[in-house]
């Protein structure tokens, strides 16, 4: 088992920036891929970015690339979602997750990740 903390959320105007951070407990952290998710009310759960367990390897949605970088700290264990530019649209509860059957992968289905955090929540006022 591993445990999955997020924290970092806020209130920020838009064109503003936040960093989330994602720790974990338990089992080794660097077996993991690990994914950011989020989702916004009325709206289902949608990939943000993921990363190679050793963080080589990043892939990001389309409508989040050029603003979030995802990257990790395994020495840490944490997880980072660093996101610039916010708009109103990226207003939702932020969620990050592990994946430890594909951890040389970066797979975007929620139903691939094994362990989930209680969520962040982050809105951008325009």
């Amino acid at each position: 088992q591993v445990q999955l903390e997020e924290s970092g959320g806020g209130l920020v105007q838009a064109g503003g920036s936040l960093r989330l951070s994602c720790t974990a407990s338990g089992r080794t952290f660097s077996s993991y891929a690990m994914g950011w998710f989020r989702q916004a009310p009325g709206k289902e759960r949608e990939f943000v970015a993921g990363i190679h367990w050793s963080g080589g390897n990043t892939y990001y949605a389309d409508s989040v690339k050029g603003r979030f970088t995802i990257d990790r700290d395994n020495a840490k264990n944490t997880v980072y979602l660093q996101m610039n530019s916010l708009i109103s649209e990226d207003t939702a509860v932020y969620y990050c997750a592990a994946n430890s059957r594909f951890p040389t992968a970066i797979v975007t289905g929620s139903r691939l990740y094994d362990y989930w955090g209680q969520g962040t929540q982050v809105t951008v006022s325009s």
